[in-house]
């Protein structure tokens, strides 16, 4: 990643100055449960300009619509509805984007919560950098003691997901991702729009895609998106062996693998699966087993007590986040096991 200066804005080509006009896309299935939250944030923006709202609905059988309706009319936001009957997020995002009319296009999700500078502050880096996306700290916030485990889990390096690589860095920096994030209108007519044939990961292909037709991807750590994380190890389970086949998916598409960093929960998964059916009749390669099971439990308690530490939580918090911690390294691992095989099939 490089650091990215607070340069003054430069007149680059196409660089987006001025902006009046937003357009907030969002996903949406079966997310009654925080759909009031997400229009209660974008009701309250500070941003003084023109905003709309589209959400593509992926055939929710749940009271979202009725509630998404009813809370755009409470907070004055004006709602474009736009079915999606295929139920993925790439489609969602697409049918979306096609029906935008702002010069940035902010992408939101359901499950997370956002300042109401938040708007403001993207549209400042967007002007400030041309950047071609940009995004913020993403910040995870559990309520229950399982969303406050997985919590945990994630915003330590050892479980960590992409926000927690710049939780020290002040100021703006170039990354390879960010979450969600706020695109210049004409990215889209320039790299084309997210990949539908990706179900999974379609944030990261574009960002890719994005970098490599030369622009940048960037993070301001004064952006800032509050997120609510899965509400079970089971679910977190899934929603990581989802990510890991995706995975797969990109590796296919762009003919490697995207990061490195990628490919270690599958070097775990990998090395167990081949020392545990040697470990029966092998001591050294019981030796070995042990000794990669007892350093991935040292890891995982030592960042356990890091986490909790820095977010000020109960020790009895610790066995919970240690669980937490194979979910997300397991599923992901699994998810590309998973998609290897079908890829050979």
């Amino acid at each position: 990643m490089t650091r990215v200066e607070e340069w003054p804005p430069r007149a680059a080509e196409g660089a987006v100055a001025g902006i009046t006009r937003v357009s907030v896309i969002v996903p949406m299935r079966n997310e009654e449960a925080h759909i009031e939250g997400l229009l209660a944030d974008i009701g309250a923006q500070t941003f003084t300009g023109e905003l709309e709202l589209l959400v593509a609905d992926g055939a929710s059988i749940d009271r979202s619509v009725e509630r998404l309706r009813a809370a755009a009319v409470r907070h004055g936001l004006p709602l474009t509805l736009i079915r999606n009957p295929e139920r993925l997020i790439p489609h969602a995002l697409n049918a979306c984007i096609r029906r935008a009319r702002g010069e940035l296009i902010v992408r939101m999700d359901c499950r997370a919560r956002y300042p109401r500078d938040y708007v403001e502050r993207c549209i400042a880096a967007a002007e400030e950098t041309s950047a071609w996306n940009v995004g913020g700290r993403t910040i995870p916030v559990g309520r229950t003691r399982t969303e406050r485990a997985i919590t945990c889990a994630t915003d330590s390096p050892f479980g960590g997901i992409g926000w927690t690589r710049l939780a020290g860095a002040a100021g703006r920096v170039e990354v390879d991702t960010v979450y969600c994030g706020a695109f210049r209108r004409d990215v889209f007519d320039r790299i084309g729009l997210f990949d539908e044939a990706l179900p999974r990961n379609e944030d990261e292909d574009l960002n890719f895609r994005i970098r490599r037709a030369g622009g940048q991807v960037i993070i301001d750590s004064r952006i800032k998106v509050f997120y609510t994380p899965k509400g079970s190890v089971a679910e977190l389970f899934r929603q990581y062996s989802g990510y890991g086949r995706g995975k797969v998916d990109l590796m296919r598409k762009h003919g490697r693998p995207l990061t490195v960093r990628s490919l270690v929960p599958l070097a775990f998964i990998g090395t167990l699966a081949v020392l545990a059916p040697l470990a029966i009749r092998s001591d050294r390669a019981r030796a070995l087993l042990l000794a990669e099971l007892a350093g991935y439990s040292s890891c995982a308690v030592g960042f356990g007590l890091l986490a909790i530490a820095r977010r000020r939580e109960s020790l009895r918090l610790l066995p919970h986040v240690v669980v937490a911690f194979p979910a997300l390294h397991t599923g992901y691992g699994s998810g590309m096991i998973r998609g290897l095989a079908a890829r050979g099939s």
